[in-house]
């Protein structure tokens, strides 16, 4: 299997002012797109065709991500447009005639480092029409739960289920391996894959089944989401970096970008991204996106966007600030956000 489509139209209105300028799906970690991660994980996977399926500034994702050839992966990328939202299923039914008999869909909101390998082996074992991703969580009531057999064939969906409601912790995932004669039930118009089409299939006797992921799994569609994110990879993939950072204390996850200078700081959970510079200043669960200048300032749960400027003596706080804010020296700022 070779082919996946990747639903990348949302608006992304919780990350706001940061999607004033920009698709979610092309936010950085680590200074890469944070759809990049997803589409490793693909590639990890044999997969070698991808089509974004684009709603929102799909521009930005094309310049962003290009035909894939300079992704440093070994895909291909091509796109489709939608001129109006039509939903998970209507984005894939809009390219059905570009599919493959089987093929891989997920959701670009998800943020994953699984590979799918084993999922696609299994559908293709098992005889499945669909099979879903699912992860365990905590606290099932704030997702959609799925019901399944001892053998992963999926008995019923549970939508944000009451805490008495509640049969199963294993949530989708938001990854499926799908029979393209599936997508011809799929009507024209807006219609949702998840909420829609799996109960249809469920409750016609279609062989819907589950497949467990490994891996992170992170909905990245909140503020604490994507700070979550940038510190476990930063954390993961470059832990131990001897970093130059002349003068500066750097305890938890940390991540410096090419181009950015530091000096006389203390960093608990930072990442600065590339072109950026930093001093004389404490940060403390903070990203800072690409050209940002932090000056004698602390920081604290804080996401800075493109070529924020942060003045000496400034206090900011939980608060996300739109590209280019300038934060006066000896501001104080605290926008209450859960960062």
């Amino acid at each position: 299997m070779k082919q996946a489509v990747v639903m990348v139209g949302g608006k992304g209105t919780r990350l706001l002012p940061l999607t004033n300028t920009r698709p979610k799906l092309i936010l950085p970690v680590v200074d890469r797109p944070c759809l990049w991660y997803l589409l490793r994980a693909l590639s990890q996977s044999g997969i070698r065709e991808v089509i974004l399926a684009c709603g929102y500034k799909a521009d930005f994702i094309r310049e962003a991500m290009g035909d894939g050839s300079d992704s440093g992966l070994d895909i291909s990328i091509d796109y489709s447009v939608e001129s109006e939202p039509l939903g998970s299923g209507g984005a894939i039914k809009l390219v059905e005639d570009r599919l493959d008999p089987t093929f891989v869909a997920a959701n670009g909101d998800v943020f994953m480092t699984s590979i799918v390998s084993d999922q696609i082996a299994f559908h293709q074992n098992i005889g499945a029409d669909v099979t879903v991703s699912t992860t365990v969580v905590d606290n099932p009531c704030e997702y959609g739960t799925i019901i399944t057999s001892e053998d992963g064939r999926v008995e019923y969906f549970m939508e944000k289920p009451r805490p008495e409601e509640v049969r199963s912790n294993k949530i989708n995932s938001g990854v499926y391996v799908i029979n393209r004669d599936v997508v011809g039930s799929i009507p024209a118009g807006f219609y949702d894959f998840s909420k829609d089409l799996l109960p249809d299939l469920v409750s016609t006797g279609r062989k819907v089944y589950t497949h467990p992921i490994d891996g992170m799994f992170i909905d990245a569609g909140r503020p604490s989401d994507l700070m979550r994110v940038n510190l476990e990879i930063a954390d993961d993939e470059y832990y131990g970096r001897d970093w130059k950072a002349p003068g500066c204390a750097i305890e938890g996850a940390f991540y410096l970008g090419r181009g950015s200078t530091v000096n006389g700081c203390r960093f608990t959970d930072t990442v600065i991204m590339r072109d950026s510079k930093v001093v004389g200043s404490d940060l403390d669960r903070v990203m800072l996106m690409e050209g940002c200048t932090v000056n004698g300032a602390k920081l604290r749960n804080v996401i800075l966007g493109e070529g924020c400027t942060v003045g000496k003596g400034a206090k900011v706080s939980n608060a996300v600030l739109a590209d280019g804010t300038v934060v006066k020296p000896g501001e104080v700022l605290d926008e209450g956000r859960d960062v």
